[in-house]
């Protein structure tokens, strides 16, 4: 199987037009169980479960952790 695109800050503003800091979500929505992260936009479940929460501060500094994880080959 191929590895999903990573997430993109510039793409989710594309897909979610209106929203200060949209979502990483790529509709890849299945945890890894040797990461505890999402194969598809790389959150941890926590962050996933916080993120309607987040202020726009935090969730940029989500995106900003997003880029240095490595993509989960399936």
């Amino acid at each position: 199987m191929s590895t999903p695109e990573r997430p993109d800050l510039k793409r989710a503003r594309l897909r979610q037009p209106g929203v200060s800091v949209p979502s990483p979500c790529i509709n890849v929505c299945r945890l890894d169980e040797r990461s505890g992260r999402c194969v598809g936009c790389l959150r941890t479940l926590a962050e996933i479960g916080a993120w309607s929460r987040l202020s726009d501060a935090d969730k940029l500094a989500v995106w900003a952790q997003l880029e240095t994880r490595e993509t989960i080959a399936e």
